[in-house]
């Protein structure tokens, strides 16, 4: 069997399983219960500074 033909054999069946059940196991992981407070404060990035721009060092740093 020519290499071409069994790579393109195991990325039509084997491969193409594995890529769905990896993106299956993504999307679990995402939005698994947990995962709430992991995302909250990323999700707020395009709104931090709505009102005027970022000060010098002020772009992304954490509140401490």
């Amino acid at each position: 069997m020519e290499t071409y033909s069994f790579l393109r054999e195991f990325a039509d069946s084997w491969m193409l399983l594995f890529l769905f059940l990896f993106f299956i196991g993504v999307v679990i992981w995402v939005f698994r219960p947990g995962s709430t407070k992991t995302y909250e404060d990323p999700s707020g990035i395009p709104f931090r500074h709505e009102d005027k721009p970022a000060r010098e060092g002020e772009a992304d740093a954490k509140e401490a």
